[in-house]
């Protein structure tokens, strides 16, 4: 696997488009919204079918959106709950940074690094061909691997506090990626991956 990158820009990767900007947000204002997002939105841990059996989630999660941004993946299926002003704000900014239109947010918090996210690609239908997918990061640094599907080639990104990632092109067709456990990390992160639900 390739060493963690901390230098921002145009990530270059075979059948993949992503851009990882680390001054995205301020240290100030990344602290504010870690600390909003952990006291105010409605974390609950989901179960889901995970090879035939329903398991719980390692990580706590909500989703925000418009009124008809329905999600389904792995069996379950999330009905959004209104923007809060913070997820609004955070959504224009993501945007503008984009060029792009978002109408829904998966907020995961991963608690400490005993929190994870298994191997997978958002390609669920209700996401269309190509999504352009922005990634949020808020509080502990936590490695993002990716994986060619095909290849097998192996990729890691570490996501700092206020960055963004962007993942467009063909990335969710050729590329999972995952976050594995560590004993390095103890304290907590949240994620916010922007998308756009097609009806």
């Amino acid at each position: 696997m390739q060493p963690s990158l901390f230098n921002p820009g145009k990530i270059s990767l075979p059948q993949a488009e992503l851009d990882y900007r680390t001054d995205f947000l301020s240290q100030a204002k990344a602290d504010a919204l870690l600390l909003c997002f952990r006291q105010s939105l409605n974390w609950r841990q989901d179960s889901i079918k995970l090879y035939g059996k329903v398991v719980k989630i390692p990580r706590l999660q909500a989703w925000y959106g418009d009124a008809d941004c329905t999600y389904r993946y792995s069996g379950l299926t999330m009905t959004p709950l209104p923007w809060t002003e913070e997820l609004w704000e955070l959504k224009q900014r993501c945007e503008q940074a984009c060029g792009h239109r978002f109408n829904s947010v998966l907020a995961n918090w991963y608690r400490d690094g005993n929190d994870s996210m298994g191997w997978h690609a958002d390609s669920e239908s209700e996401l269309g061909d190509n999504p352009v997918i922005a990634s949020v990061s808020l509080g502990a640094c936590r490695n993002l691997d990716f994986r060619h599907i095909h290849s097998n080639e192996k990729y890691r990104i570490a996501l700092a506090h206020g960055s963004l990632l962007i993942m467009q092109g063909a990335t969710q067709q050729y590329w999972q990626h995952a976050i594995a456990k560590t004993r390095r990390v103890s304290d907590g992160r949240i994620n916010l991956t922007f998308r756009y639900i097609k009806a």
